[in-house]
């Protein structure tokens, strides 16, 4: 049985698409590319850890210039 519930530490790659809004192909280009979040190759699919997932978006939030200055 797979977890898929929003309890699981770990999401897949089409749920980090969805919660970021871009496409699965999206996501696994900036995996190779080494821009996404980390993740780990389980079987043929790829797990992210959902804290990871929040730190690497808090990380991208933080260094958006323009948004920080539409703050303040």
């Amino acid at each position: 049985m797979s977890e898929t519930t929003t309890a699981s530490r770990f999401m897949t790659t089409a749920e980090l698409a969805a919660l970021v809004r871009k496409s699965p192909a999206t996501v696994r280009a900036w995996r190779h590319r080494g821009q996404g979040p980390r993740g780990t190759k389980v079987g043929r699919g790829v797990l992210y850890r959902r804290d990871a997932v929040e730190a690497w978006l808090q990380q991208r939030e933080e260094a958006d210039e323009i948004g920080r200055r539409a703050i303040a």
